[in-house]
Parts: structure tokens; sequence; C-alpha cells
């Protein structure tokens, strides 16, 4: 997909210009009927109880709002605890433990996907599950030991006993309405229905800091609402190639593109760096970490 694809796309969602706020009006009857959908799984559904705590970390609006980061720093501070997660962008199917307490049992992104990926290798005594069942991936983290879990993207499994923990992102959409209309995936009043809602600068920030800088860098990233980098991105940056989220690069179209802008090295996210270590780049990393505030970990931890 073009960068100027993506980029529409994101405008759309998020910070639609006259035309797109008329398709968007357009589409109401079917962000109507998604909504009544939503609504329904969330009111109608039976909570099962699995009694071990359970946290989840979500968000309301699509993409990126800092969860897999936000769920590092949280599993840091926890012993025996494994991360669930569907794993967007992958291509297998089923349940997989890709990494026990001790060591990582599945090396293939393509199998794990780039965010669980990143997950196993940042944190060295979690286990990390993928599954679209998530009842089936907790009923095997607590066969494997674990004594609580963290639902990675959770906020809509509503079958399952848990904490709900959204995050706020610092700028939320202009546009109001969820799909297809807008950038929500549920109504923006369900903010109420989480046991805890954390917003970017009160509550946690984000801190970036580039490992491996050079001269001449292009930065390479396929994560959704690339635009949400430019705070993060050095002056010297030589070009800028937006690939679609979760997209599995290959190396020669990288060694192509390094050859095309006559750069150093690639400047690319930690998400997608997991996507590129087995490649002969040389990769310039912008590493984010989630800093929470201390009455936030307490209340979290109060409840494990």
């Amino acid at each position: 997909m073009k960068k100027s694809i993506l980029l529409w796309i994101e405008e759309y969602l998020f910070n639609p210009n006259f035309f797109q706020k008329i398709l968007s009006f357009l589409l109401l009857p079917l962000t109507s009927l998604y909504c009544l959908i939503v609504l329904s799984k969330r009111y109608f559904s039976k909570k099962e109880d699995f009694h071990l705590p359970i946290i989840s970390i979500g968000n309301l609006i699509i993409g990126g709002s800092g969860k897999t980061p936000f769920t590092i720093a949280l599993a840091k501070e926890k012993r025996d605890v494994a991360i669930i997660l569907r794993g967007y962008g992958r291509k297998s199917k089923g349940l997989f433990v890709i990494k026990d307490k001790n060591r990582i049992l599945i090396d293939d992104i393509k199998i794990s996907g780039d965010e669980a990926m990143l997950l196993a290798t940042s944190l060295p005594n979690s286990i990390v599950i993928v599954s679209e069942d998530r009842k089936k991936a907790i009923l095997r983290a607590k066969s494997l030991g674990a004594k609580s879990i963290i639902l990675d993207d959770g906020f809509s499994k509503v079958d399952i006993k848990k904490f709900d923990i959204l995050l706020k992102a610092k700028e939320e959409p202009t546009n109001p309405f969820c799909l297809p209309s807008g950038g929500y995936r549920e109504p923006k009043f369900l903010y109420k229905k989480a046991n805890l809602v954390v917003e970017e600068e009160r509550d946690f920030k984000r801190v970036v800091e580039i490992e491996n800088r050079t001269e001449r860098m292009i930065l390479i990233t396929a994560i959704s609402k690339p635009k949400r980098l430019n705070p993060f991105l050095p002056k010297n940056l030589i070009a800028k190639y937006y690939f679609p989220d979760h997209y599995f690069f290959t190396e020669e179209e990288l060694k192509e593109l390094i050859k095309k802008s006559r750069a150093i090295s690639i400047l690319t996210t930690e998400k997608d760096a997991v996507k590129m270590r087995n490649f002969d780049l040389n990769l310039s990393i912008l590493k984010l970490t989630i800093e929470i505030k201390e009455d936030i970990l307490e209340r979290i931890k109060s409840i494990t």
C-alpha cells in the first residue's frame, strides 16, 4: 500500500477534511449497525471467572496508543506473568506458546507476529502466548505456571472477568465516530466502563532514544498512524517510507531503499526491528519506553 493511501486513511479516520467528513456521514448507517452489534455483545455476554488476576490493556481507537510498551513496563514489575495476545498480522492461526518462563520457543516472526516477538525478546521472565481464543490461552498459561495474566488489546473480550485498563492518547481523533465512519473501535462513552483510564502525559509518558544514530538515516516503518513518530524523529532524516501495519519486510527491498537514498542506516521502531533482526542491515532503533506514574502502578499492583 502506497504511503499516500496510508496517510489518506489515517486522515479520514482521525482528522477528516471536508470531503472526508461527507464520506464519514454517508457511512453512518453502517456505523450504527456496527455499534449495535458491539454493544449487544458487551451487555449480554456472561463473564467467565478464571480464578486468577487478569489485567486487560486496551484502547478505544484504531491503531497504536502505546499498548505494547505499556504492557512491557507493567510485566517487568511482575513475576509468573503471562502475556496473551491475538498476534495481529501473523501468518499462523491457532494457539502458540512463543515463550515460556525461560526461553523463546518459536523464533519464526511469521508464526508469532511482530508484537509477540517484541514482548518475548523484551521480557526474559514472562510467558508469551498468541491465540485468537483468549480463553484457551488463559488455560494454557495457567498450566505453564502463570499466576497472573495480561491481555494485550483485551477490552473487547467482554466474556472474561478481568480488570480493564484503557489507554487514552494525548491527542484523540477529531472524528468522534466508530468504524467505518471514524477511528473508534467502540463508542467513546465506554471509557466509563473501564476499571482504570490512564492518560498520556498525565498518567504515563513516552521516552524515546535513538540507538546507533548515524549521519544519514531513512525511516522505514510498518506501524499504524506512522505520523505519531514525527515528534521523535531527528532532523537529519533523509527520507520516510511507510508500509502497511504489520507488514513483513524482505531484506532485498530494504537494501534497495538504502541504496536509492544513499543512507548509512535504517531508522525503525523496535516492533519493526524484530522483523529485520536476521537481515544484514545497519539499524538505528527508536527505543520507546513508557514511564508510568507510581500511584498508577500501585493501584494496578493492588489487584494482583
